[in-house]
């Protein structure tokens, strides 16, 4: 049986456990943060989840450990057979991934109610080895929090409404696709759903603030959070669609306003070596954002997975994405190196501290 790290509101974490669960791959948990020296060393940073395998093998980054699953445990795979499906399911689970971060990780500090609760968890399950009273760790965790995943990522006065904004168009994004079906690309959890698992089980569906407005204006995707937690029991058999549905079409719109521009303006700093940049995104001005090398990774990774379509497919990716924001994952005049995984031997390979902004 395998150990996944993790924390028990964690994003990411929720994610790995939510295709764990649906595939039926038995686990355990545990937390790093009281091993933290021998996990360092073993795995080559402190980046939740981590996966430790019985052979001693450490498995780090959620996407690629999903995707490596998937190698060994072929049954109801949630990876799309139709190559363009495929595709645009990659690219939903990855703007889940980098783009929805920030509103999750704002609601979850910028809010007293939120705040106060979440601090009481992780305080209570991750720092019980550091020699200090609870407050003080609540304390400390609040404000680590709040000043390096919210503040620093951008949120600010200026920014807060349209932050908020992008957890709204989440909602009607997704409310459009789970219209006629109970999953997002078929009646049966695809890599799209699972990597809306990040933001909306741990966070939205968790937090209080979040979690109200979820309940009260969308209470379908609150069923879609506990329907894909609970797919193992209700979905015996892959049924995905086999085409691009039409009514992904806000969900792709969201994503070529949002996630895209912020992608262009990250790769071209880092590029740059700049260690901040400024974006534009729907007419918002972030002015201060701290350049992200795993990012960089995330473009070079979905650019790799446009390369290796054919032809045919690949001309159906790009008439489906005609806004011109998308021409940023087939077009090389933005540079995409990272450096980080060379050898593309994730999930296997030395972690890095995704979120060490700046």
């Amino acid at each position: 049986m395998m150990t996944v790290f993790g924390i028990s509101i964690s994003y990411y974490t929720g994610k790995l456990e939510a295709y764990l669960r649906y595939k039926a791959i038995p686990y355990k948990m545990d937390h790093p943060y009281a091993d933290q020296p021998r996990i360092r060393k073993l795995a080559g940073a402190i980046q939740v989840p981590l996966v430790e395998l019985d052979d001693g093998r450490w498995l780090s980054d959620s996407t690629p450990i999903i995707a490596y699953l998937e190698s060994i445990h072929p049954e109801k795979p949630v990876m799309p057979q139709n190559p363009a499906l495929r595709f645009i399911a990659l690219l939903i689970e990855d703007y889940a991934d980098e783009w929805l971060w920030r509103s999750a990780m704002h609601y979850r500090w910028s809010y007293d109610h939120d705040s106060a609760l979440q601090s009481r968890v992780l305080a209570d399950e991750l720092t019980t080895h550091i020699p200090a009273p609870r407050f003080m760790r609540r304390w400390m965790i609040k404000r680590r929090q709040i000043t390096r995943f919210v503040k620093n990522d951008g949120v600010t006065r200026d920014t807060w409404d349209h932050v908020e904004a992008g957890f709204f168009n989440a909602m009607r994004a997704m409310s459009a696709m789970l219209a006629t079906r109970p999953f997002l690309l078929g009646s049966s959890p695809s890599i799209a759903d699972i990597g809306m698992m990040g933001p909306m089980l741990r966070h939205f569906a968790t937090d209080p603030t979040p979690a109200a407005i979820m309940r009260n204006d969308w209470p379908h995707i609150a069923e879609w959070v506990a329907r894909t937690w609970n797919a193992a029991a209700t979905v015996h058999e892959t049924a995905l669609l086999d085409a691009v549905p039409d009514d992904a079409a806000a969900m792709l719109r969201e994503i070529a306003e949002t996630y895209m521009v912020q992608q262009r303006e990250n790769a071209l700093a880092f590029a740059d070596g700049k260690k901040r940049f400024a974006m534009t995104v729907q007419g918002c001005a972030y002015k201060n954002m701290p350049v992200s090398r795993y990012r960089v990774y995330c473009l070079e990774r979905l650019r790799e997975e446009f390369a290796g379509l054919s032809d045919d497919h690949q001309q159906q990716i790009r008439t489906l994405l005609s806004q011109p924001e998308y021409a940023l994952l087939w077009d090389g005049d933005v540079p995409a190196t990272s450096g980080h995984d060379v050898d593309r031997a994730t999930p296997f390979a030395r972690g890095i501290n995704v979120y060490d902004f700046g």
